[in-house]
């Protein structure tokens, strides 16, 4: 399924939803993702969960694929299981004998779920992992929080995933850590987006999340990893209640183009400064802004472009929102305002 053709979903109707996000929220569940399209199925992201868990580093695991984590006593019709469900592209569900970096074994919860394209075929892998530490213990919900969280995060990647896949001639695809060498930034957002979500008042079944303070921690993690000296960043941002659903496409959009201002605005230049404002419109939309007072894009340059992964994510997202965005070349800078014509969480309930 495609970044545009995800449906929407309320996430409240479905039990314990809230509570099984809480707990990956948590990073108690270890996320894998690999690229079945590379030589040897390689890892290209780990979660920090996963760095906890088995003692290896995210630096060490990218590009090795992920037979590492078996060992002497690590059963053979188990790894014949993940094998054939990687080959077949389908779901598979085991309790799996792994080994952490130090050498110490522990029985491993994996469930491996394929994200792929408009006709079927894996683009990627997700694994989701958890430790059992009493494996003759029954895990019924367990299964169940997982279900909820493969079904989630499954969703919310194809978002991300589906632009990535798309070819873009001037890189090799045979490359997955330079194709998606973003992902860690974009991945952070769903993260937030869910820890957002364990921390909102939900009640009678409204599944909203402060946009206000997700906007706050996500511009918080990009300008912690991509910001410089002499790059001054503020923000205004008004308290919105929007839908998990929309929190998810405008975090993402927001992380691509402050990201892009950071990478870009100031090139050559020693010194600049960033603005990010949002606010509520009088017809119930709400608009969020990203100014600088940078370079400014060239002229020849049509932004978000289609032929860059960030641009075909954004205008996937905005697409998805029924959303408009307009990029203004100032005297100095670049002006960037989104609008979401109408409450995204009034355009959920009147999907329902």
């Amino acid at each position: 399924m495609s970044g545009a053709q995800t449906t929407s979903r309320n996430l409240s109707a479905v039990l314990d939803d809230r509570a099984a996000l809480a707990g990956f929220a948590r990073l108690s569940v270890a996320m894998v993702i690999t690229n079945p399209n590379a030589p040897d199925n390689p890892i290209v992201y780990v979660n920090e969960a996963f760095e906890r868990v088995t003692g290896y580093n995210r630096s060490s695991v990218i590009g090795r694929n992920c037979r590492f984590l078996q060992g002497q006593r690590t059963r053979k019709e188990d790894v014949d299981r993940v094998r054939a469900a990687v080959e077949n592209g389908r779901d598979v569900s085991v309790d799996i004998l792994n080994y952490r970096a130090s050498g110490e074994p522990f029985t491993n919860r994996l469930v491996i779920a394929p994200i792929t394209n408009d006709d079927g075929k894996p683009l990627y892998f997700l694994g989701l992992q958890k430790e059992l530490r009493d494996p003759a213990h029954s895990h019924e919900h367990l299964d169940r929080s997982f279900e909820v969280i493969r079904s989630r995060v499954q969703e919310d990647l194809s978002l991300i995933l589906a632009s990535i896949s798309h070819p873009n001639p001037g890189r090799s695809q045979v490359d997955p850590v330079h194709e998606i060498e973003a992902l860690p930034r974009r991945l952070d957002c769903l993260q937030l987006v869910y820890e957002e979500l364990q921390a909102s008042e939900l009640s009678g079944g409204d599944s909203q999340i402060d946009f206000g303070s997700l906007m706050t921690r996500v511009a918080a993690n990009v300008t912690y990893n991509e910001s410089r000296p002499g790059i001054r960043f503020s923000q205004q941002l008004e308290r919105l209640h929007v839908s998990l659903d929309a929190s998810v496409r405008l975090s993402l959009v927001l992380s691509e183009a402050l990201s892009n201002a950071f990478s870009h605005a100031f090139d050559g230049l020693d010194s600049g400064y960033i603005e990010l404002r949002a606010t509520q419109l009088a017809a119930g939309g709400l608009r969020f802004l990203i100014a600088d007072d940078g370079v400014g894009i060239p002229q020849n340059i049509n932004w978000p472009s289609t032929t860059t992964v960030g641009g075909r994510l954004i205008s996937s997202l905005l697409d998805g929102l029924d959303a408009t965005i307009n990029v203004v070349r100032g005297a100095a800078g670049t002006i960037v305002m989104i609008d979401v014509p109408m409450d995204p969480y009034d355009t959920l309930q009147e999907g329902k």
